[in-house]
């Protein structure tokens, strides 16, 4: 979808902590008034740090278990103005390939 000049990341590199996750998430964030959360694991460090500020009440949408749909869902939902149902995008688009082509193939057997 090319380059996105509103997506921001925040990593999480080995060797840090909580407390450098927390640093640099807010000082990519300081600049930004609305935003939404995409974090990979519900339980790692970036979604439980994002959920601390969200206890002390900030207004920010943070949503588990990030994935490539979930991402194209926010990018179309962006660029035709339309709200889009995050979870169930990102798991409607999780198949088991296995099962489909055993599907496909039972289909062509009829």
């Amino acid at each position: 979808m090319g380059p996105q000049e509103h997506i921001h990341t925040v990593a999480l590199q080995p060797e840090e902590g909580p407390e450098d996750f927390l640093a640099k998430f807010q000082a990519e964030i300081a600049e930004l008034e609305d935003f939404v959360v995409f974090a990979d694991l519900l339980g790692g460090t970036p979604c439980n740090v994002v959920s601390r500020l969200i206890l002390e009440g900030k207004d920010i949408q943070l949503y588990a278990g990030m994935n490539m749909p979930m991402v194209i869902g926010y990018l179309n939902g962006e660029l035709i103005g339309e709200e889009v149902n995050y979870v169930e995008f990102g798991a409607s688009n999780i198949q088991h390939i296995n099962a489909m082509l055993a599907a496909s193939d039972d289909d062509e057997d009829e």
